[in-house]
């Protein structure tokens, strides 16, 4: 297992915690007081230095409707 820096290490972290608590990014950003901008760059930067990185939340883009008559 590779060792991570301390700036690796944060932005993982921080990809985690959303991961973990199904919010999408730019929620989890939102509550941290983090760049989106930044928090998307860091999870790119670290797919390419091959660090493993939790998969990312999708909300539901839809939601089902009854429709009554």
């Amino acid at each position: 297992m590779m060792e991570l820096t301390a700036t690796q290490a944060f932005w993982l972290g921080h990809l985690f915690h959303a991961s973990s608590r199904q919010m999408a990014l730019g929620e989890c950003a939102d509550e941290q007081n983090l760049a989106l901008a930044e928090l998307l760059a860091w999870e790119q930067r670290l797919v390419v230095q091959r660090v493993p990185t939790p998969p990312r939340h999708l909300p539901a883009r839809f939601i089902a409707v009854e429709v009554c008559r």
